[in-house]
């Protein structure tokens, strides 16, 4: 059963679909903890019901990045995970953090990056006018918002729209695909080859799914 340790900032609905999702029979992963760099963050409450250890490192009692980020290696490492699941944590982690934990670092964007990386998307999304947008789970690197994509998934744009129905219906597909992408790496079928996806799973769902496959791994 493979560890998983996530880290959040807020109201944890990612990290309940998660949770939904360990609830399901033969599902490969389990979440050993969760951590927040906010005391108040919603998404506690939710891991503490369920029994799971939760902790909080405040960022603003470091005065330095670096700091903070040294300071979560050590609390994530004590639980020994296998991956590391961003799930709304509002903190850019440094180059060293990403490196140490490559390769078993994801998080989840509300936007079908590149386009839009950053904050407020929906509101980005609807100003340019596009009329599709949607969300990404991706391989953290050290540059914002970017790595290599692992799934993402798309909605229409309504004319109707305004950022919170764009969200509410973004957001139902985060709870879809995050899960999902969590569930290829814990069965070994999702893996980092020299910077490059190999994601092992037939491409045969709803068009609405996008993941990039390589059908072998590339000489490393």
């Amino acid at each position: 059963m493979m560890r998983v340790v996530v880290l959040i900032s807020g109201r944890g609905s990612n990290l309940a679909s998660l949770f939904a999702a360990t609830d399901r029979d033969g599902f490969p992963a389990r979440v050993v903890a969760v951590i927040s760099n906010r005391p108040a963050a919603q998404g506690l409450a939710i891991a503490a019901a369920r029994g799971v250890p939760t902790d909080v490192l405040d960022h603003r009692q470091f005065a330095e990045r670096g700091q903070f980020d040294t300071a979560l290696a050590g609390v994530i490492d004590g639980f020994m995970p296998d991956l590391i699941v961003l799930a709304g944590f509002m903190r850019i982690l440094g180059e060293g953090f990403v490196r140490r934990y490559e390769g078993r670092l994801i998080n989840i964007h509300p936007s079908l990056l590149p386009a839009f990386p950053g904050l407020h998307t929906h509101r980005r999304a609807l100003l340019e006018g596009v009329r599709i947008h949607g969300c990404t789970v991706h391989f953290v690197t050290a540059d914002l918002d970017h790595g290599p994509v692992i799934i993402q998934a798309a909605v229409p744009v309504l004319d109707s729209d305004d950022e919170d129905t764009l969200a509410a219906r973004v957001l139902a597909q985060e709870h879809v695909v995050y899960p999902q992408a969590v569930r290829w790496f814990a069965e070994g079928r999702l893996h980092l080859c020299a910077g490059r996806i190999v994601l092992d799973v037939p491409q045969d769902g709803a068009s609405a799914l996008i993941a990039p496959q390589i059908a072998r791994c590339p000489p490393c």
